[in-house]
């Protein structure tokens, strides 16, 4: 399997529970937290496990961080986590992803780059997406599809606004 399938199945629990504001913000903290844990859990394991213990031994982490969150969601937040049903357990996707996309150098320093990147995506997706479906009427927007393209719309932004690293001028030319 590919490095980029894993980095396209995280965008899942994204699409999937960010229909509001409320569940963007959970799923995100979700996913900041889960993704913060096993990397410091990883942390000391990295140099001393070879490729395929490294794996199992991440595999295993992540199955058991994504129990402890079901179970402290559905303990405390009963209402949250029966609307976001199995989408925080599909977070360990997005951990593998991030796991092996890291480079060696630098890593704490781009994982909360990546961390408040994500975070700030979930809360943006499920302002739009709940702004849309209850005062614009756009019921497309509460469906799956809506949010993919949503978020496409929003990365266009985001890469129309932010300045490119070659001059306009210099773009098409040999």
């Amino acid at each position: 399997m590919n490095r980029f399938y894993l980095l396209a199945a995280s965008l899942v629990p994204l699409l999937g529970a960010t229909r509001t504001l409320s569940e963007g913000a959970a799923i995100g903290v979700c996913a900041v937290l889960m993704c913060a844990l096993h990397q410091l859990s990883m942390a000391a394991l990295r140099q001393r496990l070879a490729t395929w213990a490294y794996m199992l031994a991440s595999i295993l982490l992540l199955a058991a961080l994504s129990s402890c969150l079901q179970l402290a969601l559905r303990a405390w937040l009963l209402p949250l986590a029966l609307a976001l049903g199995h989408y925080p357990a599909l977070l360990c996707l997005q951990c593998l992803a991030t796991d092996h996309l890291l480079p060696n150098q630098g890593r704490w320093r781009l994982l909360a780059r990546h961390l408040c990147a994500l975070l700030a995506t979930c809360l943006l997706l499920g302002a739009c997406r709940q702004w849309l479906a209850d005062v614009a009427s756009l019921h497309l927007a509460s469906l799956a599809p809506g949010a993919l393209l949503l978020l496409g719309l929003l990365l266009a932004l985001y890469n129309r606004l932010r300045p490119g690293s070659t001059h306009p001028r210099r773009q098409g030319t040999h």
